[in-house]
């Protein structure tokens, strides 16, 4: 898979593709506060049912080529912490390369997010796969917008509904990485 950064690595981090026998895990990233809006999921759904979603959305990525959110795996203690990856998005009928993250709840605030999305950040660069990375978060997610900051990133512009979401995306070009 083109996008996949499996089998790589961070200090902390090892990166894997979803399994199904992650679902139990990841069942607990749609038990955080505002996590359903931000990813503009019907926050009516159960727990489950967004999660199912998740990984119906995550393997038809993989089968048709259209970006990896990796498994993130904490070195340490061999837990899942989150995912991360490079995603195709289309916006306003233009196909970019999407920084994407998500982190379980009980690991947020620790640098996890940061750390991954570098790596991917660093990986489409060096593999040529774009010449320029976005992230596209919703406007009140603010602790997603620190670490499309820190990532280097600025905002492009805001789009009033993506899924039905208002969205800031934010861009890194290649000529201004490093």
């Amino acid at each position: 898979m083109k996008y996949s950064l499996e089998g790589k690595e961070t200090e902390r981090l090892k990166f894997r593709l979803l399994k199904l026998e992650d679902f139990d895990d990841w069942i607990n990233l749609f038990k955080g506060k505002n996590v359903a809006k931000f990813l503009g999921m019907d926050p009516n759904l159960s727990e489950k049912e967004m999660c199912e979603i998740w990984f119906e959305k995550t393997f038809n990525r993989y089968e048709n080529n259209l970006g990896v959110m990796n498994v993130l795996i904490d070195k340490k203690t061999n837990l899942l912490i989150g995912q991360c990856g490079l995603l195709i998005q289309s916006i306003q009928n233009v196909e970019r390369l999407e920084i994407g993250y998500s982190i379980l709840p009980k690991y947020w605030f620790k640098g996890y997010a940061s750390e991954s999305a570098i790596k991917c950040k660093n990986y489409a660069f060096e593999n040529n796969l774009s010449d320029s990375l976005i992230s596209m978060i919703h406007v009140e997610n603010i602790g997603s917008e620190k670490v499309a900051l820190k990532n280097g990133m600025i905002l492009e512009q805001r789009i009033d509904s993506y899924e039905g979401s208002p969205m800031n995306i934010f861009r890194i070009d290649k000529k201004n990485w490093k």
